[in-house]
């Protein structure tokens, strides 16, 4: 028995399958009716407006409806999709037990405890027949698939079958008047729609179910008696056939699979019991440990069974439907139906090739499981779980494909699998012994070798080698050598499929995929929620596999997609080039075509093959937002740029590729003030002048374009910019701008024209102009200011600018295949390029007094860039990759040895400091963020460094100092060492200057707890947390002090945690019950007495006016036996508990046990209790409930909760 889905629930009294979807419906005991879907394992829906239980429940074949009856005496009919009943229909006196659609016409019949059996039309809702004859509850009734029959079994120990024939004529054919009156006097007194046919008596007790067979004249029965009694009926009459016994209680349902020649029964002696039809006798038996069964169902289209019992039920399969197959080159052979057969993938011809012995049990899954070939010997073996597991092997005679009737007499052998391991050996799990036993083609042990693991099943893995498999891994074993040649931990695989090159292979799970090479190293694991059923490689190396309802593809970095989607499951045989051929569970061969463009796309773009990329853009309808979504998070955005056509993700491809020419016309397109700013900071950076300035002057922002000019030595724009700023009356752009021009009479103007006289006096007499000083100091009179004494003034100009020829020199690159390749594609037009392209005329400042201040504006919306670069024909200017200085080849010293030998290059110090230390603040004072960052993750767990980013920066630009040499060239670093004195030999290195010390940390935390006696929380959870994320990088030099910084992650750790749950109290403002349990563990952190004291005060004061008198109690005695200094609070303290004393009760009940040592969880803020399962954050070790494990750890924000990590590492005498 296969079980495909379990549900637990209240009993289940009645099932239904729906003929299309993956659904079930159950019903039970307690009067709700459950909407599962079995593929997916979930509960779609649930219907709950029946009074009591649902015994009887059924899917329509087409409509959207489902109809059932229960203990209330009413049949319901639904629509599942408007999630509602639509109507009910009542009629009925007592419990209904089964309903029933027909299959064709608009009826449903009913049977019932007050012994009749009903059938309705539900389009008019009405009751069109009444069946009565039973004399007790009738328990059952159902249609015949075919015929105009209805049978039903009852506890008066009878089988009935009616015939409903004249029901149906008068349905079909609408009476006249005259039949309509005789109609109406055989409805008054009883019509003859519905005559008992049969009566079957056979059973000794009551009858609980009856059901026909879907083709055959047969019916079957389960009674009280625990019998299950087959009938068979003709034209007259009906007479029983046989009696199976075997079950030791109450049959409660029986039926005929519609498959295979089995009945199939269940019983309230907790099991299910499969039968053999012609045999007549007992196939097979499930049994429960608990729970009675109750119903069964079958699904009307596919071969799958459910049984409801007192817990549940179970969706199940009983017989394993994947065909065994075997492919050598371009032939198949598999097993179907007793017979081997062959079919070839070029021609599509399939042949008939011998008959296979057929299973002489008669247990179910006797039927072929696994098929090995051998090409050259032209041998087969096929598996079957036969006696426990046992193998044949066929020899497929030359001549004779198709021919041959007699079955040959295979040579046999028990074994759990049996594969090919070489061209006349083949290999045989021996389960019991562990080993494997290697035969040759006469069926003699030739070699034993012990298994490395306890395996459960062989696979072939190459010449001589074997895949073994247990529960929970892999092995590759070599037989010769006897060696493991390679391992991998998986889920439980059940097959294993080798690409055509054995390079690769791939283990598939129920559930998951796993791909790997052929020395099992692990390359990539794909998850999915439905069942995985089979897959093959194509010649590109991409994985082609098959789930219950896809075709799915993984390419070989673990990228997956859907390429098509299946009405039923499939088992791929081959995939070649875009046909796929596979099984189907008849066994029959199909080829199915694909469209493989996106996975080709993908895996062109993942092997760098541009060419295949670019035809492909060119040739191929690829498009749609995932496959942008997808270039682009594989660092593809310039390709992504020939598939958009909205402007604003063009604007944003662009800028990620660094493609100016593109942004721009995307810029003009939006013209938007915040893409123009953008395009601006992404021309700067790639220096180009022109842009910038275009961008600037596009939206105005004069304070920037200055700020450019003054950079680029513009000296005469920047007048024209103080020109604006005058006619514009912005006072301070003119003194910014007359500030960078270094015009002092223009400054000295400003001032005197915005009435600041004082500064303007001593600007001028500062800078000797004496006659503007004296003209000032004659207005000023008395209150001149004087100068300071003893200063020597500076003169501030503007600098010099690195470099006045606009935009930066860059390296000429030939264009990227995708610029080069997509010329035509989203390239700005000549003529427009054109008429844009004089930008680099000046601000043509006409009589700049007589302008109003619009017709400035106008001028500078005309306002132009700087000239193009010549020679580059357009900003397209890719930044280069190029290779690092090392690679670069140098010339030959010898050449010019005469002239000038260079220096060989010295160690740099940042390389020296990282060589010695394993401290992560040295490496990162050095520059190496990576290794820093290993080294936090390995010590430390730590996986989140954004909190410790700016304290790298600086710790980095801390240990050195830059010294300026001359204005063009560049700037010299120096390294600052730790601990440096004149004594010190001058080429030996110390470790670099850190900018944080532990003194530093311990006056953050005495501001921290002040900011907490003060009451601000948030202050000081920002200073606690900011010592936590700075406590990996400190270094301390003595063991001692090592110990203290431990001590202080302790105490911080502690107050993190308090404050970041009393802020959360503070927050919950509707939740009385949850602020006093945060109150509660907020007084059991590691505080300081009087933080400590307060945590206990707040608590008390808190669940005392919630009416917890007991809890409150319990915190005044805590806070007595501190000795309070403050008197107020050992006062309050003691009337609590007085008051306490008259009623120890709590209104309440607290997640909170004091007299348990606890700790508390510092994500989901409950308490974990001595002895409860837990797990830490390996840096801050706050404790976590388990279901924490990998998530990031809510108190440091560091590391990762459960982490494996090696400890703290602050001072180098931790490593001596």
């Amino acid at each position: 028995m296969l079980t495909k889905f379990e549900t637990k629930s209240n009993r289940v009294k009645g099932l239904s399958f729906h003929s299309k979807r993956p659904w079930i419906l159950a019903s039970l005991h307690s009067g709700v009716i459950q909407l599962w879907d079995y593929r997916m394992g979930t509960l779609i829906d649930r219907f709950d407006e029946h009074d009591g239980p649902v015994r009887g429940v059924h899917f329509h074949k087409s409509q959207p409806l489902f109809v059932s009856g229960g203990d209330d005496y009413k049949i319901k009919v639904w629509n599942y999709k408007m999630h509602r009943c639509l109507f009910t229909l009542l009629g009925h006196l007592d419990y209904i037990r089964t309903v029933q659609f027909h299959h064709e016409y608009p009826w449903i019949v009913s049977a019932s405890d007050d012994q009749t059996i009903r059938i309705w039309n539900w389009q008019s809702r009405t009751c069109i027949s009444v069946l009565t004859g039973h004399n007790h509850y009738v328990m059952c009734a159902s249609f015949h698939p075919k015929e105009d029959l209805v049978v039903s079994a009852s506890l008066d120990q009878t089988v009935r079958v009616w015939d409903i024939g004249a029901l149906r004529k008068k349905t079909v054919s609408p009476a006249d008047d005259i039949l309509r009156l005789s109609q109406m006097n055989t409805d008054l007194f009883g019509g003859v729609d519905a005559v008992v046919k049969y009566v079957l008596e056979g059973h000794d007790r009551g009858v609980n179910w009856a059901a026909f067979h879907p083709t055959l004249p047969l019916i079957v029965s389960g009674a009280d008696d625990r019998q299950v009694k087959l009938w068979r009926m003709n034209e007259t009459k009906a007479w029983e056939v046989d009696t199976l016994r075997g079950h030791m209680n109450n049959v409660s349902c029986v039926m005929f699979h519609a498959k295979q020649d089995i009945i199939v029964s269940n019983s309230e002696d907790k099991s299910i019991r499969v039968w053999d039809v012609t045999k007549r006798t007992g196939v097979q038996t499930f049994r429960r440990e608990h729970d009675r069964f109750w119903i069964l169902a079958s699904h009307p289209e596919m071969n799958l069974l459910a049984a409801g019992h007192d817990s549940g039920m179970i969706v199940f399969k009983l017989e394993r439907e994947r065909p065994a197959f075997a492919v050598s080159g371009d032939s198949l052979f598999y097993a179907k139906d007793r017979f081997l057969r062959y079919y070839e993938f070029s021609s599509q011809k399939d042949t008939q090739v011998i008959p296979i012995r057929r299973p002489g049990s008669t247990s179910l899954n006797q039927s072929p499981r696994t098929l090995s070939y051998s090409p050259t010997e032209n041998a087969v073996l096929i598996c079957s779980d036969a006696d426990g597991g046992s193998y044949e092997l066929y020899f497929i005679p030359k001549d004779s494909i198709g021919r041959s009737d007699s079955v040959q007499d295979a040579k046999k052998g028990l074994g759990g699998s049996a594969i090919f391991i070489a061209r006349n050996r083949f290999a045989v799990l021996d389960k019991s012994s562990n080993q494997v036993l290697v035969k040759n083609l006469k069926n003699e042990v030739v070699k034993k070798s012990i298994l490395p693991i306890a395996a459960d099943a062989i696979f072939y893995a190459g010449t001589g080698n074997l895949l073994c498999r247990a529960e929970d891994r892999v092995v590759i074993f070599d037989l010769q050598q006897r060696l493991v040649l390679g391992d991998l931990q998986t889920p439980f695989v059940k097959y294993v499929v080798w690409s055509n090159d054995m390079e690769s292979v791939a283990l598939l799970s129920k559930h998951a995929i796993i791909i790997a090479n052929k020395k099992l190293v692990h390359q990539c694991t794909l998850h999915e929620t439905i069942r995985v059923k089979s897959g093959a490689w194509d010649d590109n190396g991409v994985f082609i596999y098959t789930t219950l309802n896809h075709i799915k593809y993984c390419l070989p970095n673990g990228d997956s997609g859907i390429i098509r989607t299946l009405d039923v499951p499939i088992y791929i045989t081959k995939v070649s080039g875009n046909t796929i051929f596979c099984l189907d569970r008849d066994g029959k061969n199909k080829a199915i075509v694909i469209d493989a463009t996106e996975y080709i796309f993908k895996l062109s773009l993942l092997r760098k093959r541009y060419d295949h990329v670019m035809s492909m853009i060119r040739n191929s309808q690829l498009c749609g937002q995932a496959m942008i979504a997808y270039l682009q998070q594989k660092g593809f955005p310039e390709v992504a740029l020939h598939f958009v056509k909205d402007e604003r993700t063009r604007f944003n491809l662009a800028l990620e590729s660094g493609n100016i020419q593109i942004a721009v016309a995307s810029a003009k397109e939006i013209d938007e003030k915040d893409h123009w700013y953008k395009l601006g900071v992404e021309a700067l950076r790639q220096g180009n002048a022109g842009i910038v300035e275009y961008a600037y002057q596009r939206t105005k922002n004069f304070e920037r374009l200055s700020f450019l000019y003054l950079v680029t030595g513009n000296m005469e724009k920047l007048s024209k910019m103080l020109k604006i700023a005058e006619v514009k009356n912005d006072v301070m752009g003119q003194f910014h701008n007359a500030l960078y021009l270094g015009d002092v009479q223009e400054r000295v103007k400003i001032l005197e024209n915005a009435g600041h006289l004082p500064l303007a006096y001593i600007t001028a007499s500062v800078h000797g102009l004496q006659d503007v000083a004296e003209r000032l100091a004659a207005e000023l009179g008395d209150n001149v200011p004087s100068l300071p004494e003893g200063k020597v003034p500076s003169l501030l100009m503007p600098p010099t600018p690195v470099m006045c020829s606009g935009d930066w020199p860059l390296l000429r690159v030939t264009k990227g295949i995708f610029e080069g390749g997509l010329d035509n594609v989203g390239a700005i037009d000549e003529d427009e390029e054109a008429a844009d392209g004089d930008w680099g005329e000046e601000l043509d400042m006409v009589d700049v007094d007589g302008l109003q201040n619009g017709d400035v504006a106008a001028i500078l919306e005309d306002g132009e860039v700087a000239e193009e670069n010549e020679e580059e024909g357009g900003w397209d200017l890719e930044d280069l990759e190029l290779p690092p200085e090392a690679d670069t080849p140098k010339a030959t010293v010898n050449a010019r040895s005469a002239i000038f030998v260079a220096p060989t290059p010295g160690m740099p110090v940042s390389q020296i400091w990282i060589q010695r230390s394993s401290l992560a603040a040295e490496h990162a004072a050095a520059g190496n963020f990576d290794t820093a960052m290993r080294l936090l993750n390995r010590q430390l767990g730590i996986k989140n460094f954004a909190p410790l980013k700016s304290m790298f920066l600086d710790l980095h630009s801390g240990s050195h100092t830059y010294l300026r040499a001359f204005s063009s060239a560049p700037v010299i670093s120096l390294a600052v060492e730790r601990g440096w004195n004149e004594s010190a030999s001058p080429n030996v290195r110390g470790p670099p200057a850190l900018v944080f010390n532990f003194t530093q940390l311990d006056e953050k935390l005495k501001a921290g707890y002040k900011a907490t006696t003060a009451g601000k929380f948030t202050e000081a959870l920002r200073l606690f947390t900011t010592i936590l994320h700075t406590i990996p990088l400190i270094v301390v030099e003595s063991r001692r002090e090592v110990d203290e910084v431990k001590a202080l992650l302790d105490i911080v750790k502690e107050y993190v945690l308090g404050l970041q749950m009393e802020l959360k109290r503070r927050e919950l403002k509707d939740n009385p019950l949850r602020q006093q349990e945060l109150a509660a563990y907020f007084t059991n952190c590691g505080l300081q007495p009087p933080h400590k004291r307060l945590a206990l005060l707040n608590a008390m004061t808190v669940c005392y006016k919630a009416k917890n008198l007991a809890t409150a109690a319990h915190f005044a005695r805590e806070l007595i036996n501190t000795n309070p200094t403050i008197e107020n609070q050992a006062k309050t303290a003691r009337q609590v508990l007085q008051a306490a004393e008259r009623n120890m009760t709590d209104a309440t009940q607290l997640n909170f046990d004091f007299r348990n040592p606890y700790v508390t969880c510092g994500a989901t803020y409950v308490p974990i209790y001595r002895g409860q399962k837990h797990v830490s954050c390996p840096y801050c070790t706050s404790r976590f409930v388990p279901s924490q494990e990998g998530q990031l750890c809510t108190v440091c924000e560091l590391a990762v909760v459960g982490a494996d990590a090696s400890g703290l590492l602050c001072s180098p005498t931790q490593i001596r």
